[in-house]
């Protein structure tokens, strides 16, 4: 995955990178018209292979030995990183799963919707928003292992987030879904599961 990054943490500290991403958000402003303006004004790229758009905001510059890390890991982990991330009507986070315990934080726009599949075999679908009246949840942990993939709810013009994970992410963390073995494992969520894994991201 090509690394698109705002602030490293080589020499500012964590808490002066993020008091400047919030400043950025202000300046692109909480009541903008479109995901155009979010995407230039905070210099989002297209997240591949996943879909939506991103830029790393923070990236420990402290690894942790691969030799203290659980098994399950094959290389050295930053101590953490975080990202903005944006969805709009005609992308979605397609079903992968990471090795990390990965955070969702929604900061404005329109509901996401969200499928995580369990590794026991259950499933939950869950809202990521502003509106907690509604059940929306402004938080939002996916464990480690467990299947993943949102979508902007219908007639959403954009969501913008942000995701955290410590250890930190990097490409080889990423395990894109497979849509027949899913449905086989899942079948209650067959619709959910198809929309989640277009045909042009199957490899």
């Amino acid at each position: 995955m090509t690394q698109s990054t705002l602030f490293l943490n080589g020499s500012p500290r964590a808490t002066d990178t993020a008091l400047i991403c919030v400043f950025q958000l202000f300046l692109v402003g909480f009541d903008v018209a479109s995901a155009e303006k979010i995407i230039r004004g905070l210099g989002l790229q297209r997240l591949e292979p996943e879909g939506g758009y991103y830029v790393q905001t923070y990236l420990s510059c402290e690894k942790i030995p691969r030799t203290a890390l659980p098994g399950r890991y094959n290389s050295d982990k930053p101590f953490m990183t975080a990202i903005y991330y944006l969805l709009t009507p005609d992308t979605c986070s397609v079903l992968h799963r990471l090795r990390t315990d990965e955070i969702f934080h929604f900061y404005l726009g329109d509901p996401v919707v969200m499928l995580q599949l369990h590794t026991d075999g259950t499933a939950r679908v869950m809202t990521i928003g502003n509106d907690m009246e509604k059940g929306h949840l402004p938080q939002v942990v996916v464990p480690k292992k467990v299947w993943q993939g949102s979508y902007l709810r219908q007639g959403g013009k954009f969501a913008l987030m942000g995701t955290t994970m410590a250890p930190g992410f990097d490409p080889s963390d990423y395990e894109a879904g497979d849509r027949e073995g899913l449905i086989g494992e899942y079948p209650d969520k067959k619709e959910m599961i198809i929309k989640l894994t277009p045909k042009s991201r199957q490899l």
